[in-house]
């Protein structure tokens, strides 16, 4: 693994994750109670034994950056290093990244590349655990220019992702780009060897999705950023199926894409259940930004499907299957089920005159909500879409997909009701 270098990306601007995108880049938004969603890739690398990680950035990228200096830290004797790559304007080049694959192209002399070496390039807004060594070794084994990590998916779900079909070899011979035609799909359907070899269940059919998960030589990657294809899924990968040897490396675990408001509240909501699809409690650790914070204190609260971190402070609440964040303050009284809490970056020793304290208030209900960090929910407010609005948006909330969002740093007066 010495001879792989590893491209993450940082995500476009991030607009489906809206208003938890306003303030920071898609790899920065909290997830699993005290994670971010940077730190799954990050993790998986250096679990997978990945020695030089490269970070691309361009939309709001501050609290991503912040992260990546205060986590990922090596001792000057150890050859691991992790970079952050921002978009930049140069002599050569006066566009920002216009694409995924204009991103990796614009930063091409930073990565170093070795004829020997290959390229692994990954999304910075999934959730899974992957042993990218096992990908690794596939790829060189079939001597493979490109290799991409793929999923079964329902055809339900075949119009969000780039859909591939592969010979018995597992050598790709077809791929869509986000198909919603029935037309498009007979073109990429699953080789029935390849479902029993898999162990999928042949019904309902199948489809093999991109994970987003990429392996290439370096040499062909080097060659294939030197046209103007700006993205991987929709230019850069059919034009290297038609030209280079590509294969599919099947994935059969969880993984999940963190790319909606709807996508990210059913992940959180899965990982308080009892035995989790994905789950933080692993031989392979998790690796975040270590904090000095107190124990959480909780009072005379009743807790069911719950995650909580170190530094919170819970008293006489009812919370079930919840999310909680770091520094979280629940009050007196307070019922939080179904809900994401992401806590808060400090803690509030003076409360400024005229708004609630940080955290949640005295008697507040709370169901089926995102409450991004430092919000202030005042006493007895009540958040619970009880109209079943799906999508709106106010002066401070909205809701997407049926959920309320409460933005970061948000204001809910005492008595208000959403």
């Amino acid at each position: 693994m010495k001879n792989v270098k590893c491209i993450i990306l940082g995500g476009g601007q991030g607009k489906r994750l809206f208003p938890l995108t306003r303030d920071r880049s898609k790899p920065a938004v909290p997830i699993g109670s005290k994670y971010r969603l940077i730190d799954i890739p990050m993790s998986n690398s250096l679990n997978s034994g990945i020695k030089q990680v490269y970070i691309l950035t361009q939309f709001n990228s501050v609290s991503l950056n912040n992260h990546i200096h205060q986590t990922y830290k090596f001792d000057y004797f150890s050859d691991t290093r992790v970079r952050l790559l921002a978009a930049e304007q140069t002599i050569a080049n006066t566009k920002w990244f216009q694409g995924t694959a204009d991103a990796v192209r614009q930063h091409i002399v930073h990565y170093n590349l070795q004829p020997d070496s290959d390229v692994l390039i990954l999304s910075g807004d999934h959730l899974y655990r992957m042993d990218y060594k096992k990908l690794v070794d596939f790829h060189r084994e079939k001597n493979a220019d490109l290799t991409i990590s793929v999923v079964a998916v329902p055809k339900k779900h075949t119009p969000g992702f780039g859909i591939m079909s592969l010979d018995t070899n597992q050598k790709i011979v077809n791929f869509k780009e986000k198909p919603k035609e029935d037309s498009e799909l007979a073109s990429v359907q699953l080789d029935p060897s390849l479902v029993t070899r898999f162990g999928l269940v042949p019904n309902p059919p199948k489809f093999l999705a991109s994970m987003g998960v990429y392996v290439f030589k370096a040499s062909v990657l080097e060659r294939l950023l030197s046209g103007t294809e700006s993205d991987f899924g929709k230019e850069l990968i059919p034009k290297a199926l038609f030209n280079y040897k590509a294969y599919g490396y099947f994935f059969n675990d969880y993984w999940r894409d963190i790319g909606t408001i709807h996508s990210y509240y059913e992940a959180s909501m899965e990982m308080t259940g009892p035995i989790p699809p994905f789950s933080f409690f692993s031989e392979e650790k998790v690796f975040t930004h270590p904090r000095f914070l107190p124990p959480s204190a909780v009072m005379e609260s009743q807790l069911d499907q719950v995650l909580i971190p170190e530094g919170c402070r819970i008293h006489q609440a009812k919370i079930k299957r919840t999310i909680v964040g770091l520094r979280s303050v629940i009050q007196k009284g307070a019922c939080v089920e179904n809900t994401v809490l992401m806590g808060a970056d400090y803690y509030e020793w003076k409360v400024p005159n005229g708004f609630p304290p940080i955290g949640i208030g005295e008697g507040s209900k709370i169901n089926r909500a995102i409450i991004d960090k430092n919000a202030r929910i005042g006493k007895n407010v009540i958040i619970e879409n009880s109209k079943r609005v799906e999508n709106f948006d106010s002066l401070n909330y909205c809701i997407r997909d049926g959920i309320v969002i409460i933005p970061k740093n948000g204001v809910i007066p005492d008595g208000a009701v959403i």
